[in-house]
């Protein structure tokens, strides 16, 4: 995988959520889905961070985090 995303110069973007359970998940999906930058994504639910991954090719990472944001979800990228 990670050979992958060296040739393909894809990035692994790292967020603390508090997006807990499968039901905030679905409401996240269509926001995470709608930007043409993230190739994939998916939460950790059993983290205590609540991590979310995204794999993604040229994407602010400001972008995801104004996005949860505004979709009432506290996110902040793990540097």
């Amino acid at each position: 995988m990670l050979q992958f995303l060296a040739q393909n110069n894809m990035d692994i973007l790292v967020f603390v959520t508090n997006v807990a359970d499968k039901m905030a998940v679905k409401k996240v999906k269509p926001l995470l889905t709608a930007i043409p930058a993230i190739e994939d994504w998916n939460f950790d639910l059993d983290d205590r961070d609540r991590i979310l991954r995204i794999v993604s090719n040229d994407l602010n990472p400001r972008k995801v985090e104004n996005l949860l944001h505004t979709a009432g979800f506290d996110c902040y990228e793990l540097e």
